[in-house]
């Protein structure tokens, strides 16, 4: 009975594409099989000898093509879920609205979906909402639909390892000797399928250094309000990809260049039209993207805490000049910030309460005597406490001085007691006359 619900659901319709690719083979592609993961060779293999069409696709061989290796791998395949978790041990269904497959080998987890067809206005299994944004689209198709059906022309392709074949099915190879990032269709259209292609239009140019097409471009001031109605979680995801790309810096500069970035983070526009403030945010984008390049590990809190501060510190400026003491004042500002920034995208409790505590540090770095600075120490949030302070330093804002102290007095235990400033010790509180 359910698999019969789930073949009415997701049955496939006639194929109505025209679209043919183009066969470039080893002589002209010159990917180099070294770069591709042994896991997503071993499922196309499975796949391919079960009978079933499959393919590396997507950004993968894209990078590829551009003589990169990717981080992950792709498979779109003509078998479906339950036919491939059939196939393929160690493999889980998951999703609701149109269900993949996650295979795992070892710690990688290979993506693999079945192809999926065009959007069609009179599919009965598609459906949009009322400014066009597909709110349904979970229709099984061929690959010649499923190609037709990506954003770019750059993601539309398909590779065949076991024939050492690329299939372009819209000169995509073309485009990226070219660097130029083109749409497959009409923009206006796609954009209004699913917005977020603004926001990826953007990433693609900052992370490859490319151009993006006048007709992919001109839609997008018009039509840029239209991220107001996708689910937060997926604009917050896309935010995540832009920031955590390795180009976070050229991807802003690319969001703000097409009006975009008030749609994510309203006050950085702002906030980078100030000298400190723009200083502050271009050093912790760099600080982030050297450390992906390098393989390290980035906090996604971290992050949001950075290209918030600069607002934070105008807000916290205005409550001390309000006559508010100085933490109160701050938490003050805390609420302010994430009050306006949620009502444009709402960033996740797991990674605010996070930020909080980041900001809620940064005063108690400025104490240096007594037991404070050993308990500060033993913070659980402490190492993103202290390397926000030097960020804070490296831009300027505050004495380099004090981040120097704090990275000596935490690698030399033996010298603490001697560090400690004995002039920065708090006048002690008169007590309280006992009552008769």
């Amino acid at each position: 009975m359910i698999n019969k619900l789930i073949k009415k659901v997701f049955k496939r319709p006639k194929s109505h594409s025209s679209v043919k690719a183009t066969v470039i083979g080893a002589s002209s592609h010159h990917i180099d099989k070294s770069h591709i993961s042994q896991c997503a060779l071993s499922v196309i293999k499975q796949l391919q000898e079960a009978g079933h069409q499959a393919y590396i696709v997507g950004g993968a061989v894209r990078d590829l093509l551009l003589q990169q290796t990717p981080k992950d791998f792709d498979v779109a395949t003509n078998a479906t879920p339950e036919q491939v978790k059939r196939i393929i041990r160690r493999s889980r269904i998951i999703g609701r609205r149109f269900q993949i497959v996650h295979v795992q080998c070892g710690h990688e987890i290979v993506e693999v979906s079945t192809f999926r067809a065009k959007a069609s206005l009179d599919s009965q299994h598609q459906q949009t909402d009322e400014h066009g944004r597909l709110t349904r689209d979970n229709v099984f198709g061929t690959l010649e639909e499923d190609a037709e059906r990506r954003d770019f022309t750059i993601n539309a392709l398909f590779y065949d390892p076991q024939k050492n074949e690329v299939l372009d099915y819209f000169n995509g190879v073309k485009h990226l000797k070219q660097k130029h990032i083109t749409m497959i269709g009409d923009p206006t259209q796609r954009y209004r399928e699913d917005p977020v292609r603004m926001l990826r239009a953007a990433r693609f140019c900052a992370k490859l250094n490319f151009t993006l097409d006048a007709s992919c471009k001109t839609p997008i001031e018009e039509l840029n309000e239209l991220l107001l109605n996708v689910p937060e979680s997926r604009l917050f995801d896309e935010l995540l990809k832009i920031l955590l790309s390795g180009h976070a810096l050229r991807s802003l500069e690319q969001l703000s260049a097409l009006h975009l970035g008030n749609y994510l983070i309203p006050s950085l526009e702002n906030s980078l039209d100030k000298e400190q403030g723009a200083i502050f945010i271009k050093q912790a984008l760099t600080n982030t993207d050297l450390r992906i390049k390098e393989d390290m590990g980035v906090s996604p809190s971290f992050l949001m805490a950075t290209l918030l501060w600069p607002k934070l510190q105008e807000r916290w400026q205005h409550h001390l000049h309000l006559g508010e003491k100085n933490l109160p004042a701050l938490f003050a500002a805390m609420h302010d910030v994430l009050t306006e920034q949620d009502e444009v995208l709402m960033i996740p409790k797991r990674f605010e309460g996070t930020m909080k505590e980041i900001w809620g540090l940064q005063p108690r770095f400025e104490q240096r005597s007594g037991q404070r600075p050993f308990k500060l120490l033993q913070h659980p949030r402490f190492r993103a406490g202290y390397d926000f302070l030097l960020l804070r330093a490296q831009s300027g804002e505050i004495d380099n001085a004090l981040g120097q102290w704090w990275t000596e007095f935490q690698a030399s235990p033996e010298k603490r007691e001697d560090m400690l400033i004995k002039t920065d010790k708090p006048q002690s509180r008169k007590r309280r006359k006992s009552k008769a």
